[in-house]
C-alpha cells in the first residue's frame, strides 16, 4: 500500500500533529495477515480535547487528526518518495507564479451539495483574508495570492504575490470546506461540512466524537475509496489525558489505536501490538520575545540556553530513545534535508551563562537568585502533557539547571488546547516547549517572524532581520534549489538561541485489532480493522 500523507503539520502543541500536532511512518509488529473485518468500529484514543472543529481555524495536533476524517486538501504527497499526488484535484500545474489545479469529476460533500471551483476559490479567499486570522495564511497557503474559478472547465488558478518555492506541500495540508460550512462559520465548531471518507454524526466534546462512513467516496489520493475491504464504518475519537490509562485501554481492547510516547511504550512494544513510527521534533524550546517579558533580552535568552545541558533533557524527555534535531522542518518525507542545528546551537556552559545574566545587569543577592532594579529574575514555563512522565522528569531537570545559575522557573504542564491558548492568546508566558512539525522550511516563516500574535501567528513575537532577510533570498530560488539557503536560514536563528530545538524522536502509534499508516497524521483511508 502506497503511504500518502495529506498533512504535514502538527504543532504538537505533531500547534503532528499535528499538531501547532504527531508526523511520517513504517509500521511494525501486529496484524500480519490477520483477517480484515468489513464494517466495524475503530476507537482512536487522544491526549486532548480537539476544542474548535473548525478545519480552517486551529492548528493543534489533536485538531489536524479529526480533520483528516472529514475533509481533504487539494493535493497529497506520497510519504515516501515527497512527490505530489492528487486529492480533490486530479490535475494540477505550477507555470512561475501561477498554479492551476483541476478538480476530479463528482466530488460532493456529505450533505449531497457539489464541491465546485467556486467553493475551492472562497476557500483560499478564505483563509488568504488577514482579518480571519487563520493560521494557514503564510503557512500552507502563500500570503497574497490571489485565485480564480472557472466553474466550466472545473479549474481553479492561483496567482502568487511572490515565490513560494514549495506551495503545492502547502497545499496538501489545507483542508477544503463545503458550502454549508463556508456560509456558517460557528457551525463548524461542533460540526463537520467536508468531502472527506467520514461525518461527523455525534460530538460530545471533552469525551469522545464519532465519525460514520460515506458510501460512495472515490476521490482518495491516487483514487482510494470507502470501498476498501476492512475499512471501518464507524470511527470513535476518545480522549483519553493520561498516557498509562491509554496504554491500559490499548491493552484491554477499549482502545484500537493511540499514540504512546512515554515509559508506557516499552510495555506495548514488549506485549507485541502492532505500532506505526514515525519520527518528529519531540523537544522544541521557545522564549516570549514580548516586550516586558524578561525573556526579550537576547542576553537572557542565550544565558537561558547555555545554563541547559540539552544532551541530558533529550534523554529524559525521550527516556534514552531520542536523537539531536538536524533542521527545524522535519516532516517525513523532508523538503530540504541536511543539518541547520549541529554546527550552530550553542554549547552548554553554565558559567557562561552566569556571567552572561551578570553583563545582562541580572545580579545575584545572598540567597542566590537573581534580581535587577528590584524585579527577579523569574520565568513561567509551560509544556504539553503530551510526554507522560517523561516529560514531568525532562521539565524538572530545566528548572534545576536554570535555578543553578540563579534563575527561578515555575513549570506548568498544559494540555494541547489550554497551551495553544495560552501562546496565541493570553501569551502569559516566559519559555515554552512545544514541537512545531513541518514539513517544508517555508512553513515556518509565519511562526518565525510577522505579525505577533494574536494579530498573526508568530506566538512568539520572534524579530530577526537577518532571518526575515535570508527568507526573502530562500524564497526566490526555487523548490529544493534552494534548501542550502534556507538551512543557513535556520542555523541563523539557532546560533543566537532564537528558538533551541534539542530532540527529535520516534512517535509510536499503537494498534490493537487494528493497523494503519501514520504519515503527517494518521491516514483515515489506510485503517483496517482486524479480527485478532
Amino acid at each position: 500500500m502506497k503511504r500518502i500523507t495529506t498533512a504535514g503539520y502538527g504543532l504538537s502543541l505533531c500547534l503532528a500533529a499535528a499538531a501547532l500536532a504527531g508526523c511520517g511512518g513504517a509500521s511494525t509488529g501486529g496484524g500480519g495477515t490477520a483477517q480484515v473485518v468489513d464494517g466495524g468500529t475503530f476507537t482512536l484514543g487522544v491526549s486532548s480535547d480537539p476544542g474548535s472543529l473548525d478545519p480552517q481555524m486551529g492548528a493543534g495536533s489533536t485538531l489536524f487528526a479529526v480533520t483528516q476524517f472529514a475533509y481533504d486538501p487539494l493535493v497529497s504527497v506520497d510519504g515516501e518518495s515527497g512527490e505530489i499526488r492528487s486529492g480533490l484535484a486530479k490535475k494540477w500545474e505550477v507555470k512561475d507564479s501561477t498554479i492551476s489545479l483541476t478538480l476530479a469529476d463528482g466530488i460532493t460533500c456529505a450533505d449531497g451539495a457539489k464541491l465546485t471551483p467556486t467553493v475551492v476559490a472562497a476557500n483560499l479567499d478564505f483563509v488568504s483574508d488577514p482579518n480571519n486570522k487563520s493560521p494557514f495564511l503564510g503557512t500552507f497557503f502563500p500570503a497574497g495570492a490571489k485565485s480564480v474559478a472557472d466553474d466550466a472547465a472545473g479549474t481553479v488558478t492561483i496567482t502568487l504575490a511572490q515565490p513560494a518555492p514549495f506551495v503545492l506541500n502547502g497545499l496538501s495540508s489545507l483542508p477544503m470546506v463545503c458550502p454549508k460550512g463556508m456560509a456558517d462559520r460557528t457551525s463548524l465548531k461542533t460540526a463537520t461540512a467536508g468531502t472527506g471518507p467520514y461525518q461527523l454524526t455525534e460530538a460530545a466534546p471533552g469525551d469522545h466524537y464519532t465519525y460514520t462512513v460515506r458510501e460512495g467516496y472515490t476521490w482518495g489520493p491516487d483514487g482510494a475509496t470507502t470501498a476498501t475491504k476492512g475499512l471501518p464504518k464507524t470511527v470513535v475519537i476518545k480522549v483519553v489525558a493520561n498516557e498509562t490509562t491509554a496504554a491500559n485501554l490499548l491493552l484491554s481492547g477499549g482502545l484500537n489505536a493511540a499514540q504512546v510516547a512515554g515509559p508506557d511504550a516499552e510495555r506495548l512494544e514488549k506485549a507485541g501490538l502492532y505500532s506505526a513510527k514515525t519520527p518528529a521534533l519531540a523537544g522544541e524550546q521557545w522564549y516570549n520575545y514580548a516586550a516586558g517579558r524578561v525573556t526579550a533580552d537576547p542576553a537572557v535568552r542565550m544565558a537561558l540556553t547555555r545554563a541547559l545541558d540539552l544532551a541530558e533533557l533529550r534523554k529524559v524527555l525521550t527516556s534514552g530513545q531520542g536523537t539531536q534535531p538536524t533542521a527545524l522542518a522535519a516532516n517525513e518525507p523532508v523538503a530540504c534535508p541536511g543539518d541547520s542545528v549541529a554546527k550552530s546551537q550553542p554549547t552548554s556552559d553554565p558559567k557562561a551563562a552566569a556571567a552572561l545574566l551578570d553583563q545582562a545587569g541580572w545580579k545575584a543577592g545572598g540567597d542566590g537568585k537573581r534580581a535587577k532594579d528590584g524585579k527577579s529574575l523569574a520565568l513561567t514555563f509551560l509544556y504539553q502533557n503530551n510526554n507522560g512522565s517523561a516529560g514531568d522528569a525532562a521539565a524538572e531537570l530545566a528548572v534545576r539547571q536554570w535555578q543553578a545559575i540563579g534563575v527561578e522557573a515555575t513549570a506548568r504542564s498544559q494540555d494541547e488546547t489550554t497551551l495553544t491558548s495560552t501562546l496565541f492568546g493570553a501569551g502569559d508566558w516566559d519559555v515554552s516547549w512545544v514541537s512545531l512539525n513541518v514539513g517544508s522550511p517555508d512553513q515556518l516563516v509565519p511562526f518565525l517572524s510577522g505579525p505577533a500574535a494574536p494579530a498573526g501567528t508568530n506566538f512568539a513575537a520572534i524579530s530577526d532581520p537577518d532571518y526575515d532577510k535570508a527568507v526573502t533570498a530562500a524564497m526566490a530560488i526555487p523548490g529544493t534549489t534552494g534548501c542550502d539557503a534556507w538551512l543557513a536560514a535556520e542555523a541563523g536563528l539557532i546560533a543566537k538561541a532564537d528558538i533551541v530545538p534539542f530532540a527529535v524522536k520516534v512517535l509510536r502509534t499503537f494498534g490493537k485489532k487494528a493497523e494503519f499508516q501514520t504519515p503527517g497524521q494518521l491516514i483515515p483511508l489506510s485503517i483496517r480493522v482486524l479480527a485478532k
